[in-house]
Formats: structure tokens, sequence, C-alpha cells
């Protein structure tokens, strides 16, 4: 393996705690907590290394998350377990926590073959699951995302989030699995269910030119307004989100990363999305994806609304944070993707980015794993010594082996095959 992977695995070392991976060993805010999204993308990194103490980390991750789930079912956005302190988000809760806790014990659960956590993961799972629905509020299938309710809690996105519908499509997937675990067949109901949300995906977050309307379109009205002004981006990225108010349109690098991972996008989608990321958002720059493209400058409609956004200091000024900083973490999935439709090379050349990144300077020196990279001058921005950061690097160098980041990801008309 390459110096990259080495020092990464050596930060995921570092970052486990008695109680699961905390975000950054910088103590900093409140990264050095155990978060459940951060703790579910490093725990998936830790799988693919095989390695039995950084798998016990992601249990305890697990574990402690079960341990302050809420009152309703809402799993923490992140814990302090030694001063017992823990949090369900900011003004408004984190959705995604609680999509990636399951996703996290599903994904442990097939690559280990350990069970035995289900005794407090299956109940913990249910009352997710049940929350998640309440969560939908209209009962049509997609689940609504307040301002701030999921990770990029510090950009202008809300409503019908594509990001969190995808994680929902696996979600369901992961209960699904556990379910066959435990000795039980998913209800026609929970089948169904997950595949109207693929379909309520595939038909409300891509812009065909052709203007043909599915019968699972969810407003008809907002989305005719929708694809009119889409015509810049329409049949080239996945819609980042909708609301009563109407389509967002920039480019969200992780929502169109997990379309193309979790087999939501067709060959024909991929590629085009592979053709915008390469003409127009990283051309001949870093191989390193954004958070958003295109950027929003104070001379921009939007930026009034960007500024109210934050939790302790303002981060988003142009080409940093989610406004244009490029994301080690994200790529890292892209990486993975990738690597998983046989693009070694352009797979290789965006790891070779993360690594890069990884290597950036700080206060300590080189290799300082930042949280994300400023989209102009290249330097190192946010917290350093960010996990997910390591696990990028991880989960790329292992998809180039062969070793999948995310397993039984695809949707089959037939019975899927029991969980190994």
């Amino acid at each position: 393996m390459s110096e990259g992977y080495d020092r990464a695995v050596e930060l995921l070392r570092n970052c486990s705690s008695p109680h699961g991976f905390v975000a950054s060993v910088v103590d900093r805010d409140n990264y050095r907590r155990v978060w459940s999204r951060d703790g579910a993308i490093m725990g998936l990194a830790a799988l693919q290394t095989g390695d039995e103490d950084l798998i016990g980390t992601f249990r305890a991750t697990l574990e402690t998350l079960i341990k302050y789930q809420g009152p309703h079912g809402e799993i923490p956005s992140n814990v302090d377990a030694e001063q017992r302190i823990l949090s369900y988000g900011g003004t408004a809760g984190r959705v995604d926590a609680d999509l990636w806790f399951g996703i996290g014990v599903g994904q442990y659960v097939r690559a280990t073959g350990d069970s035995s956590l289900l005794e407090i993961a299956a109940p913990a799972l249910e009352r997710v699951r049940f929350l998640l629905g309440a969560w939908e509020f209209n009962n049509r299938g997609l689940l609504y995302v307040p301002q701030t309710g999921d990770w990029s809690d510090e950009y202008i996105q809300n409503g019908y989030v594509l990001y969190d519908q995808l994680l929902y499509l696996q979600f369901q997937r992961e209960v699904e699995a556990v379910d066959r675990v435990l000795g039980r067949d998913a209800s026609t109901e929970q089948v169904e269910k997950r595949r109207q949300l693929k379909r309520l995906i595939r038909a409300n977050y891509w812009f065909d030119s052709d203007g043909e309307h599915s019968e699972d379109i969810y407003h008809d009205v907002l989305f005719t307004k929708g694809s009119r002004a889409a015509r810049i981006c329409a049949g080239r990225q996945w819609m980042p989100f909708f609301s009563p108010l109407g389509y967002g349109y920039r480019f969200d690098a992780f929502a169109n990363v997990l379309a193309g991972l979790l087999g939501v996008a067709d060959q024909d989608q991929t590629e085009r999305v592979d053709r915008r990321i390469d003409e127009d958002i990283v051309g001949d720059g870093k191989a390193l994806l954004p958070a958003f493209y295109p950027v929003i400058t104070p001379w921009d409609q939007d930026w009034e609304d960007l500024q109210t956004m934050f939790s302790y200091t303002f981060k988003n000024d142009p080409y940093e944070f989610h406004n244009g900083g490029l994301w080690p973490m994200i790529t890292g999935f892209y990486v993975a993707d990738l690597a998983r439709r046989g693009r070694e090379s352009e797979a290789g050349r965006f790891l070779e980015g993360i690594d890069w990144a990884n290597s950036l300077e700080g206060e300590a020196g080189a290799w300082s794993f930042p949280e994300f990279v400023h989209g102009r001058n290249f330097t190192a921005g946010g917290t350093r010594r960010q996990g997910w950061s390591a696990a990028a690097s991880i989960i790329g160098h292992k998809a180039l082996e062969g070793e999948p980041v995310i397993r039984g990801n695809e949707d089959r008309d037939e019975e899927d095959p029991p969980v190994q």
C-alpha cells in the first residue's frame, strides 16, 4: 500500500476511543465526539481494512449511538460519552444521523457476520424506521428535510433533498438485510416501499430533455416549472432538492456520486455525470470534488441567505467549506464508484487527489488530513486530522483492490441473496 493509505489507517486508530470513532483528534468545537455520520463513514472504511481493532471500534460506535437513542427513536448527531453530553442537531435535527446509523448497522452485519449486535440494534433500527416514516409527513415516500437538517448544515438546501433520499433507499435495503439475518421475511409493503422510493428518485430528480412525465412525479406543476428552468443542467446531473418553493439547481457532488454508487443511476446517467464533472467542475484542476458547484459569491442572489447559515462562525466564503470547498471524503466515494464501474484510471487520478489533499501541511506539519481544501488556493481548510478524510483514502485504495465500500447495494427483481 501507499504512504497515504498507511497514514490514513494510523489516523483511524488515533480517532478510536472506547466509545467509538471520534470525528477528529483535534479538540475543537465538538469534533472530539462520537458522530453518527462520521462514525458510519469511518466504519465503512474500517470494514474494508479487515482490521479487528478498527472493526471493534465501529461496533463500539454503533453501541454508543444506540445507548443514547432519543425517546422517539432519533439517533444522536454526536455524543461525548465521557461527559454524557449529546446532541441531536442544532436548530433542527439531523435526518442523516438516523440514515447513516441504519446503514452502519446493516453494513457491519453484512461484512462481519456478527449478528450478536442485533440483540440491541434491531429494536433501535425499528424505532428509527418508524420515525423516518413519520418524517415523510405526507406518507408519500420522500423524507422532508428541514434547513440545516443533514451534513450540509451550513448550506442552503431544504425540502426533499436528494442526498437524504438516496441514503433512505440504502437504509431500507439494510432493514431488509437485517430481517433476513433474523430469519424474517420483509413484508410486501416494505419491499414495495423501497421499490417505490427508487422510482420516485429516478422520476423527480433527473430532468430529461424530452420532457416526458412519469406517473411518479411528486408535484406535476412544480416539476414542469423546474424542468423548464433547468436547461443548463438538465440531462447532465441529478437535481439537488425541491421544496414547495421550487427546485435547486446547483451540482450536489455527494448526491450525484451516491446516485451512481447505490445503483439508482443507469449507465447513461452516470456517464453524463462523469462528463459534467470532467468538463465543468474539475477540468484541469485538482482531482477533488467540491461539496456544491457553482460557488455562491457576494454578487449572487443566494448570498444573503447563505450568510445566515452557520453554527459558530461563518465558514462559507467563496471556495471554502460547503461553498466550493474540495472534500476528500466525498471524493473517496466517487473513487469507489469509478472503480466499481471499471474506470480504474480515472479512479486512480482522484485517489491521488485525496492523498495529495490529506498530505497538506497544517499546524503540526505534513499529513494534516484537512476537512476540506480551498477550491482556488488549494490550501488546507477546516478542522485538521479529520477521520473521514482518512476514511476516503482507505475507501479509494480498497475499492481499487475490488473491495466494495457498500455491500449489497443493487436492487433485484428476484429474491435478494442471503447476507453473507
